[in-house]
């Protein structure tokens, strides 16, 4: 058997999933070229939604990290993620955006495209893999596995033959929830080994505590390569630690080649990293959680969900919200939950939990999915709610992005206006974020602050003896706790609530205002756009009547109950 190949997800999967994307570019640079001496098969280090984080979170260019990563390292591959049709956006874009993109990222330092569609819908990632290809790239063509009454064996097996006709040069098992059990590992290796003359990779997650195991079984049943986190950034979320694999097939056949001794200095530095980006680490998403195995939630999804609820201040509907996302699922024909679905699936699910109403407010996307514009569901969607989405519009039969108009021009022309180009990518930047990606090359974006860990006090830090000066005498003072609590200054003005006035329902950022003083509304007429937790939300009229008075404008970011307008 050949030696098992390692891929160290430390630079963008394990973040992503255990702190939210939020590791910096320069907490990275300095430990990159020691990482390239190990030996790995590769670096996943771009890609996913660190694009997103980079220019919403940390006013950092994304290009620009890709192309210090590839100045660092001589040996080792730079791996990306990216999400077919969609990139690393959360929605389809024109061909001639896909094209671009995977041009230049390739260009600045991206060796190995691991491509995925969140429907296995191989339409989805047709222009993607050929372009790639046909930069000389190395590809993955990606099975993003799940369990569902039609997600099986066979299907996989139908759907890698598909992507292997496509060129591909091997395939991964995306199982982004720690879903798959050894029993099934070790099948649908062996089955892939047997029906398609590819390299088998498998990405895993330790959320359901079973990873171990059904990498064990994979390995047994001869796969290829092995997704693993340096152990600082491991477990919980994230992927299993690279050194215990790599310590367990010492001396096997399948013996990684991989020097301990190596992994020790890579390991000490992300354990700084991990005591500086502390209070990030959410309790939820950095330890075992077998509910997992009933919801489904894979890593990413689950750090993000939590901080989401954080912004709506919502921490409490968690479970309500982890118990309606099944529901939400079956109603969309069992969708894997992976970006763009997985954002999809959860912020409906919360909007129906926060609400009180099931899809009393159905996202836009929501409306998109169930029309076709992300690609053939797996299974039959709910169609009463079709109908309650979209009415009697016909669904999309073809490959969605032929629908989709050219669109790099025309966003040429609008940012070249304003002098927003500097390079090439910043075009690109733009395009798939306009909102943001506008802010960001206006010089605009905040960087958000590494918050400070919490300081767990007892009665026995806490100082009992002082000495006090008075009018010039100094006295010692003794402080007998009986207990105490910690108060923090209030960080939100209470808001003076205005009569007739429409109130926002949830955090976000205005990104399209549709009405205007002396505008009359209908009851459910959209007067808004909200774009919350990655997805873009319509905000109704609550009533009927004229528009008064508008405390909003794009681009405003607005908070939980923020009078948005009156309506009288």
């Amino acid at each position: 058997m050949a030696k098992v190949k390692i891929i160290e997800t430390a630079l963008r999967d394990a973040h992503q999933s255990l702190i939210a994307t939020r590791m910096r570019t320069a907490d990275m640079v300095p430990i990159i070229e020691d990482m390239d001496k190990v030996g790995y098969f590769s670096l996943e280090a771009w890609g996913g939604a660190t694009f997103d984080t980079c220019i919403r979170f940390l006013n950092e260019d994304p290009w620009e990290r890709l192309r210090i990563f590839k100045e660092h390292l001589n040996k080792t591959p730079i791996q990306m993620l990216l999400r077919g049709q969609n990139l690393v956006g959360y929605k389809h874009y024109a061909d001639d955006v896909v094209k671009a993109f995977v041009e230049k990222s390739y260009e600045n330092g991206v060796d190995i495209f691991r491509i995925f569609d969140a429907l296995n819908d191989s339409r989805n990632m047709k222009m993607s893999i050929k372009t790639a290809k046909d930069q000389g790239a190395y590809v993955q063509g990606t099975i993003s596995y799940t369990i569902s009454p039609v997600h099986t064996i066979e299907k996989y097996v139908e759907f890698a033959k598909e992507l292997a006709a496509m060129d591909c040069d091997a395939i991964t098992i995306k199982d982004m929830a720690g879903l798959i059990t050894p029993d099934v590992a070790g099948k649908l290796v062996t089955a892939l080994k047997d029906e398609v003359d590819l390299d088998v990779n498998l990405h895993s997650h330790c959320t359901s505590g079973m990873t171990l195991m059904s990498y064990e079984a994979a390995i047994e049943a001869g796969v290829d390569m092995l997704d693993t986190a340096i152990s600082p950034f491991s477990g919980g979320t994230a992927q299993p630690p690279t050194e215990s694999v790599v310590a367990a097939l010492v001396g096997t056949e399948y013996d990684t080649g991989i020097d301990l001794k190596a992994l020790s200095k890579i390991k000490d530095y992300f354990a700084e990293l991990n005591e500086k980006y502390a209070a990030l680490f959410d309790p939820l998403a950095s330890k075992v959680d077998t509910d997992v195995l009933m919801y489904q939630v894979p890593g990413g999804m689950l750090s993000n969900l939590v901080s989401q609820l954080k912004q709506q201040s919502a921490i409490d509907k968690y479970e309500d919200v982890l118990k309606e996302i099944p529901k939400v699922r079956k109603d969309l024909g069992y969708p894997p939950l992976v970006t763009p679905t997985s954002q999809i699936v959860g912020v409906q699910s919360v909007m129906n939990v926060l609400s009180g109403e099931r899809y009393g407010n159905i996202t836009k996307e929501v409306k998109e999915y169930l029309k076709g514009a992300y690609g053939r569901a797996p299974a039959e969607i709910n169609q009463e709610l079709y109908k309650k989405a979209n009415g009697d519009e016909e669904p999309i039969t073809c490959r969605p992005a032929d629908l989709i108009e050219p669109e790099l021009e025309e966003a040429k022309e609008k940012i070249e206006s304003e002098g927003l180009i500097k390079k090439d990518e910043d075009l690109l930047t733009y395009v798939l974020y306009p909102t943001i990606g506008e802010k960001f090359l206006k010089g605009e974006a905040v960087v958000e602050e590494i918050p400070e860990p919490k300081v767990e006090y007892s009665a026995s830090s806490i100082p009992t003896s002082y000495d006090v000066e008075v009018d010039g005498e100094t006295f010692s003072v003794k402080v007998l706790p009986t207990g105490y609590m910690e108060m923090e200054p209030s960080s939100k003005q209470i808001k003076t609530s205005i009569e007739n006035g429409l109130t926002s329902s949830m955090q976000g950022m205005i990104v399209k205002l549709k009405v205007k003083i002396g505008d009359k509304v209908n009851e459910g007429d959209t007067v808004a756009v909200l774009e919350a937790m990655k997805m873009e939300n319509d905000v109704k009229a609550d009533r009927s009547g004229q528009i008064s008075e508008i405390f909003i404008n794009e681009g405003d970011t607005v908070e939980k109950d923020d009078v948005l307008m009156v309506i009288d």
